[in-house]
């Protein structure tokens, strides 16, 4: 993105003073050079994926700081790269152990529900799930399908942990509401 271009330049205006507008212009222009780098350091694309949010995420908090005139790839490549090697980091410290060594009740494995009432109350609880605003989800995702604790969470987002308590109260008393009808019917 050349700040030659008139249009490149306000687009790099409007990115350094935070404009969700044009971090998506930003996103759209550079995600798939990110992904690349991201996916060349992880080796996976799902944990490649995951690098492309934060990074994105880490660039817009820190758009104010990027430097009139500076090229926007190379910044963003090298907070990717950043990215990406901390995820690899982290991931290399999870313990794992093949399929074949894990017990049959274990909550990493997915089991398909025992019948079409309980098919039908887990398709609930997704959409549910879905429905809940984007860093809610996040925060709910993590906690009980990642098995995350509050402060890793709020580590791994880089949010005060009291952000994420919050985010998990909300999350879980909206999850309450539009899941009441489950409660009465078992009653």
């Amino acid at each position: 993105m050349s700040t030659a271009d008139p249009l490149d330049a306000a687009v790099l205006r409007s990115f350094r003073v935070g404009d969700e507008g044009a971090v998506r212009v930003v996103y759209r222009r550079y995600a798939p050079l990110v992904l690349a780098v991201a996916r060349h350091v992880v080796g996976d694309r799902a944990l490649a994926e995951e690098a492309v949010q934060q990074t994105f995420l880490q660039a817009w908090r820190a758009a104010d700081r990027f430097e009139n005139g500076r090229e926007l790839a190379p910044w963003l490549v090298t907070i990717a790269r950043r990215v990406a090697i901390d995820i690899a980091r982290r991931e290399r410290r999870r313990p794992t152990s093949p399929l074949d060594h894990v017990e049959a009740g274990h909550s990493s494995l997915v089991s398909l529900p025992p019948s079409e009432s309980a098919a039908w109350e887990v398709a609930q609880v997704r959409e549910a799930i879905e429905s809940l605003a984007p860093d809610e989800r996040e925060v709910v995702r993590l906690q009980h399908l990642e098995g995350w604790t509050q402060q890793e969470i709020a580590i791994r987002l880089g949010l005060p942990l009291g952000t994420v308590k919050s985010r998990s109260y909300r999350a879980h008393r909206a999850l309450a509401a539009r899941l009441a009808h489950l409660r009465e019917a078992t009653a």
